[in-house]
Protein backbone atom coordinates (compact mmCIF):
# COMPACT_ATOMS: atom_id res chain seq x y z
CA UNK A 1 0.00 0.00 0.00
CA UNK A 2 2.97 2.32 0.45
CA UNK A 3 3.18 2.61 -3.36
CA UNK A 4 0.01 4.70 -3.33
CA UNK A 5 1.76 7.50 -1.41
CA UNK A 6 4.10 8.44 -4.28
CA UNK A 7 3.55 11.78 -6.07
CA UNK A 8 2.61 9.99 -9.30
CA UNK A 9 -0.60 8.64 -7.82
CA UNK A 10 -1.67 12.18 -6.92
CA UNK A 11 -1.37 13.26 -10.56
CA UNK A 12 -3.17 10.10 -11.66
CA UNK A 13 -6.14 10.75 -9.36
CA UNK A 14 -6.30 14.42 -10.43
CA UNK A 15 -6.23 13.46 -14.11
CA UNK A 16 -8.99 10.86 -13.70
CA UNK A 17 -11.19 13.37 -11.86
CA UNK A 18 -10.79 16.16 -14.44
CA UNK A 19 -11.08 13.83 -17.43
CA UNK A 20 -14.31 12.42 -15.97
CA UNK A 21 -15.86 15.87 -15.68
CA UNK A 22 -14.63 16.85 -19.15
CA UNK A 23 -16.09 13.69 -20.63
CA UNK A 24 -19.49 14.43 -19.06
CA UNK A 25 -19.49 17.93 -20.56
CA UNK A 26 -18.47 16.58 -23.98
CA UNK A 27 -21.21 13.96 -23.82
CA UNK A 28 -23.81 16.64 -23.08
CA UNK A 29 -22.49 18.78 -25.94
CA UNK A 30 -22.47 15.90 -28.40
CA UNK A 31 -26.06 14.97 -27.58
CA UNK A 32 -27.50 18.49 -27.75
CA UNK A 33 -29.14 17.75 -31.14
CA UNK A 34 -31.03 14.79 -32.48
CA UNK A 35 -29.25 12.71 -35.08
CA UNK A 36 -31.98 11.35 -37.33
CA UNK A 37 -31.83 8.41 -39.70
CA UNK A 38 -33.48 8.24 -43.10
CA UNK A 39 -35.74 5.38 -44.05
CA UNK A 40 -35.24 3.57 -47.40
CA UNK A 41 -37.97 5.73 -48.91
CA UNK A 42 -36.16 8.92 -47.85
CA UNK A 43 -38.46 9.82 -44.97
CA UNK A 44 -37.14 10.71 -41.51
CA UNK A 45 -36.91 7.96 -38.90
CA UNK A 46 -37.25 9.70 -35.51
CA UNK A 47 -36.89 6.51 -33.45
CA UNK A 48 -33.87 4.63 -32.18
CA UNK A 49 -34.99 1.48 -33.96
CA UNK A 50 -35.92 -0.26 -30.73
CA UNK A 51 -39.42 -1.79 -30.75
CA UNK A 52 -41.23 -3.64 -27.97
CA UNK A 53 -44.57 -5.41 -27.93
CA UNK A 54 -44.97 -5.00 -31.64
CA UNK A 55 -45.61 -1.27 -31.84
CA UNK A 56 -43.96 0.36 -28.80
CA UNK A 57 -41.11 2.43 -30.25
CA UNK A 58 -38.36 4.41 -28.49
CA UNK A 59 -38.16 7.96 -29.82
CA UNK A 60 -34.80 9.58 -30.60
CA UNK A 61 -35.28 12.93 -28.86
CA UNK A 62 -32.55 15.16 -27.41
CA UNK A 63 -32.11 15.44 -23.64
CA UNK A 64 -34.57 17.97 -22.14
CA UNK A 65 -32.91 21.38 -21.77
CA UNK A 66 -33.56 21.61 -18.02
CA UNK A 67 -32.04 18.18 -17.52
CA UNK A 68 -28.94 19.09 -19.52
CA UNK A 69 -28.48 22.27 -17.49
CA UNK A 70 -28.79 20.24 -14.30
CA UNK A 71 -25.85 18.09 -15.39
CA UNK A 72 -23.84 21.13 -16.48
CA UNK A 73 -24.38 22.83 -13.12
CA UNK A 74 -23.36 19.62 -11.36
CA UNK A 75 -20.09 19.61 -13.33
CA UNK A 76 -19.49 23.30 -12.51
CA UNK A 77 -20.15 22.59 -8.86
CA UNK A 78 -17.69 19.68 -9.00
CA UNK A 79 -14.97 21.88 -10.50
CA UNK A 80 -15.57 24.60 -7.90
CA UNK A 81 -15.42 22.02 -5.12
CA UNK A 82 -12.12 20.64 -6.41
CA UNK A 83 -10.66 24.14 -6.43
CA UNK A 84 -11.77 24.90 -2.85
CA UNK A 85 -11.34 21.50 -1.20
CA UNK A 86 -8.84 18.61 -1.50
CA UNK A 87 -9.83 16.11 -4.14
CA UNK A 88 -7.27 16.41 -6.93
CA UNK A 89 -4.64 14.02 -5.64
CA UNK A 90 -2.20 15.88 -3.38
CA UNK A 91 -3.72 19.32 -4.08
CA UNK A 92 -5.02 20.67 -0.74
CA UNK A 93 -7.52 23.20 -2.08
CA UNK A 94 -7.56 26.96 -1.62
CA UNK A 95 -9.38 26.65 1.73
CA UNK A 96 -6.73 24.22 3.07
CA UNK A 97 -9.51 22.12 4.57
CA UNK A 98 -8.67 18.81 6.25
CA UNK A 99 -10.93 16.40 8.10
CA UNK A 100 -8.26 16.16 10.79
CA UNK A 101 -8.50 19.90 11.51
CA UNK A 102 -12.29 19.78 11.37
CA UNK A 103 -12.39 16.91 13.86
CA UNK A 104 -9.90 18.64 16.16
CA UNK A 105 -12.02 21.79 16.09
CA UNK A 106 -15.19 19.87 16.92
CA UNK A 107 -13.46 18.02 19.73
CA UNK A 108 -12.11 21.28 21.15
CA UNK A 109 -15.60 22.78 21.07
CA UNK A 110 -17.06 19.76 22.86
CA UNK A 111 -14.30 19.76 25.47
CA UNK A 112 -14.82 23.47 26.11
CA UNK A 113 -18.57 22.97 26.53
CA UNK A 114 -18.20 20.18 29.12
CA UNK A 115 -15.24 21.64 31.02
CA UNK A 116 -17.52 23.54 33.46
CA UNK A 117 -19.15 20.21 34.33
CA UNK A 118 -15.78 18.77 35.34
CA UNK A 119 -14.58 21.92 37.11
CA UNK A 120 -15.86 21.06 40.57
CA UNK A 121 -14.48 17.54 40.43
CA UNK A 122 -10.98 18.76 39.59
CA UNK A 123 -10.93 20.36 43.05
CA UNK A 124 -11.88 17.09 44.80
CA UNK A 125 -9.70 14.10 45.64
CA UNK A 126 -10.34 10.77 43.90
CA UNK A 127 -12.11 9.01 46.82
CA UNK A 128 -14.51 11.95 47.17
CA UNK A 129 -15.23 11.90 43.43
CA UNK A 130 -15.83 8.15 43.58
CA UNK A 131 -18.53 8.65 46.22
CA UNK A 132 -20.40 11.25 44.15
CA UNK A 133 -23.28 9.57 42.27
CA UNK A 134 -23.18 11.96 39.31
CA UNK A 135 -19.42 11.57 39.03
CA UNK A 136 -19.79 7.78 39.01
CA UNK A 137 -22.27 8.01 36.15
CA UNK A 138 -19.89 10.22 34.18
CA UNK A 139 -16.95 7.94 34.96
CA UNK A 140 -18.90 4.86 33.95
CA UNK A 141 -19.81 6.37 30.55
CA UNK A 142 -16.19 7.32 29.94
CA UNK A 143 -15.07 3.85 31.02
CA UNK A 144 -17.51 2.24 28.59
CA UNK A 145 -16.19 4.43 25.78
CA UNK A 146 -12.47 4.00 26.38
CA UNK A 147 -11.85 0.96 28.59
CA UNK A 148 -14.63 -1.60 28.19
CA UNK A 149 -13.18 -3.02 24.97
CA UNK A 150 -10.46 -4.71 27.03
CA UNK A 151 -11.72 -4.82 30.61
CA UNK A 152 -15.39 -5.49 29.83
CA UNK A 153 -18.45 -3.35 30.43
CA UNK A 154 -18.55 -4.54 34.05
CA UNK A 155 -14.75 -4.05 34.44
CA UNK A 156 -14.53 -7.76 35.23
CA UNK A 157 -11.79 -8.30 32.66
CA UNK A 158 -11.15 -11.50 30.72
CA UNK A 159 -8.24 -13.78 29.88
CA UNK A 160 -5.17 -11.56 29.67
CA UNK A 161 -7.09 -8.44 30.76
CA UNK A 162 -7.16 -7.63 34.51
CA UNK A 163 -10.31 -7.58 36.58
CA UNK A 164 -10.59 -4.04 37.98
CA UNK A 165 -13.20 -4.86 40.63
CA UNK A 166 -11.43 -7.41 42.83
CA UNK A 167 -8.79 -5.30 44.58
CA UNK A 168 -5.93 -7.38 43.15
CA UNK A 169 -3.55 -4.95 41.41
CA UNK A 170 -0.45 -5.65 39.35
CA UNK A 171 0.98 -2.16 39.82
CA UNK A 172 -1.01 -0.93 42.81
CA UNK A 173 -4.52 0.35 43.34
CA UNK A 174 -3.79 3.79 44.76
CA UNK A 175 -5.50 6.68 42.92
CA UNK A 176 -2.20 8.13 41.67
CA UNK A 177 -1.06 4.73 40.41
CA UNK A 178 -4.32 4.15 38.54
CA UNK A 179 -4.02 7.60 36.98
CA UNK A 180 -0.43 6.84 35.95
CA UNK A 181 -1.53 3.57 34.34
CA UNK A 182 -4.18 5.37 32.31
CA UNK A 183 -1.89 8.20 31.23
CA UNK A 184 1.35 6.35 30.49
CA UNK A 185 0.12 2.82 29.92
CA UNK A 186 1.84 -0.36 31.12
CA UNK A 187 3.95 -3.05 29.49
CA UNK A 188 4.16 -6.15 31.65
CA UNK A 189 6.70 -8.63 30.31
CA UNK A 190 7.10 -12.19 31.53
CA UNK A 191 10.25 -13.49 29.76
CA UNK A 192 10.18 -17.01 28.28
CA UNK A 193 12.21 -19.68 30.09
CA UNK A 194 12.29 -22.36 27.41
CA UNK A 195 16.08 -22.03 27.26
CA UNK A 196 16.42 -22.71 31.00
CA UNK A 197 13.61 -25.22 31.58
CA UNK A 198 12.23 -28.09 29.55
CA UNK A 199 8.58 -29.10 29.62
CA UNK A 200 8.98 -31.51 32.53
CA UNK A 201 10.77 -29.01 34.74
CA UNK A 202 8.32 -26.28 33.81
CA UNK A 203 5.53 -28.63 34.89
CA UNK A 204 7.19 -29.09 38.27
CA UNK A 205 7.46 -25.33 38.68
CA UNK A 206 3.78 -25.04 37.75
CA UNK A 207 2.90 -27.55 40.47
CA UNK A 208 4.87 -25.53 43.02
CA UNK A 209 3.20 -22.29 41.91
CA UNK A 210 -0.23 -23.91 42.23
CA UNK A 211 0.65 -24.99 45.76
CA UNK A 212 1.47 -21.38 46.70
CA UNK A 213 -2.16 -20.40 46.14
CA UNK A 214 -3.61 -23.48 47.81
CA UNK A 215 -4.61 -25.24 44.59
CA UNK A 216 -4.35 -29.04 44.35
CA UNK A 217 -0.76 -30.05 43.54
CA UNK A 218 1.38 -33.18 43.48
CA UNK A 219 3.64 -32.98 46.58
CA UNK A 220 6.51 -34.85 44.92
CA UNK A 221 6.50 -32.52 41.93
CA UNK A 222 6.10 -29.54 44.26
CA UNK A 223 9.30 -30.58 46.01
CA UNK A 224 11.09 -30.82 42.67
CA UNK A 225 9.67 -27.51 41.49
CA UNK A 226 10.56 -25.40 44.56
CA UNK A 227 14.33 -25.15 43.87
CA UNK A 228 13.63 -24.49 40.20
CA UNK A 229 11.28 -21.69 41.19
CA UNK A 230 13.87 -20.17 43.53
CA UNK A 231 16.51 -20.34 40.82
CA UNK A 232 14.42 -18.74 38.05
CA UNK A 233 11.40 -16.89 39.45
CA UNK A 234 12.27 -15.31 42.78
CA UNK A 235 13.80 -12.18 41.26
CA UNK A 236 10.40 -10.97 40.09
CA UNK A 237 7.77 -12.87 42.06
CA UNK A 238 9.58 -13.07 45.42
CA UNK A 239 10.42 -16.03 47.64
CA UNK A 240 6.82 -16.42 48.75
CA UNK A 241 5.35 -15.66 45.34
CA UNK A 242 3.86 -12.39 46.57
CA UNK A 243 4.85 -10.56 43.39
CA UNK A 244 6.31 -7.10 42.91
CA UNK A 245 4.08 -4.15 42.02
CA UNK A 246 7.09 -2.05 41.03
CA UNK A 247 7.63 -4.51 38.17
CA UNK A 248 4.03 -5.49 37.59
CA UNK A 249 4.93 -9.07 38.58
CA UNK A 250 1.74 -10.88 39.68
CA UNK A 251 1.13 -12.28 43.14
CA UNK A 252 1.22 -16.06 42.70
CA UNK A 253 0.01 -16.87 46.21
CA UNK A 254 -3.59 -15.69 45.78
CA UNK A 255 -6.28 -17.16 43.56
CA UNK A 256 -6.38 -14.40 40.99
CA UNK A 257 -5.03 -15.57 37.64
CA UNK A 258 -4.73 -13.42 34.54
CA UNK A 259 -4.50 -16.33 32.09
CA UNK A 260 -5.69 -19.29 34.15
CA UNK A 261 -4.41 -21.57 36.90
CA UNK A 262 -4.25 -24.92 35.12
CA UNK A 263 -0.84 -26.60 34.89
CA UNK A 264 -0.97 -26.43 31.11
CA UNK A 265 -1.56 -22.67 31.14
CA UNK A 266 1.15 -22.02 33.72
CA UNK A 267 3.63 -24.14 31.76
CA UNK A 268 2.77 -22.19 28.61
CA UNK A 269 3.43 -18.96 30.47
CA UNK A 270 6.77 -20.22 31.81
CA UNK A 271 8.06 -21.53 28.49
CA UNK A 272 6.69 -18.88 26.11
CA UNK A 273 6.39 -15.85 28.38
CA UNK A 274 3.73 -13.15 28.28
CA UNK A 275 3.69 -9.60 26.98
CA UNK A 276 0.79 -7.52 28.27
CA UNK A 277 0.36 -3.99 26.96
CA UNK A 278 -1.93 -1.37 28.44
CA UNK A 279 -1.88 1.49 25.88
CA UNK A 280 -1.17 5.03 27.03
CA UNK A 281 -4.15 7.41 26.89
CA UNK A 282 -2.48 10.73 27.65
CA UNK A 283 -2.91 11.88 24.03
CA UNK A 284 -6.48 10.59 23.85
CA UNK A 285 -8.05 11.72 27.12
CA UNK A 286 -8.14 15.15 28.72
CA UNK A 287 -6.95 15.50 32.35
CA UNK A 288 -10.59 15.86 33.41
CA UNK A 289 -11.59 12.58 31.78
CA UNK A 290 -8.58 10.76 33.23
CA UNK A 291 -9.53 11.94 36.71
CA UNK A 292 -13.14 10.80 36.31
CA UNK A 293 -12.12 7.36 35.02
CA UNK A 294 -9.51 6.99 37.78
CA UNK A 295 -12.14 7.75 40.40
CA UNK A 296 -14.62 5.33 38.84
CA UNK A 297 -12.06 2.49 38.64
CA UNK A 298 -10.79 3.16 42.17
CA UNK A 299 -14.36 3.09 43.45
CA UNK A 300 -15.07 -0.31 41.87
CA UNK A 301 -12.71 -2.10 44.24
CA UNK A 302 -13.17 0.17 47.24
CA UNK A 303 -16.94 0.02 47.68
CA UNK A 304 -17.44 3.69 46.83
CA UNK A 305 -20.92 3.05 45.44
CA UNK A 306 -22.13 1.42 48.65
Amino acid sequence: MSDFFSAGWGYYIAAISLIGIAWCLWLLWSQRKTTVQLKPDGSVDDTTGHVWDGDLRELNNPLPRWWAWMFILACVFGLAYLVLYPGLGTYKGTLQYTTRDALAKQQAEVEASVRPLYAKYMQMDVPAIAKDSQAREIGQRLFLNYCAQCHGSDAGGSKGFPNLTDGDWLYGGEPDTITQSILKGRNGIMPPFAAQLDGSKAGDVAQYVRSLSGLPADPIRVARGEPLYKANCVACHGAGGKGNQALGAPNLSDRTWLYGSSERTIVETILKGRNNVMPAHEEILTPEKVRMISAYVWGLSNGAAR
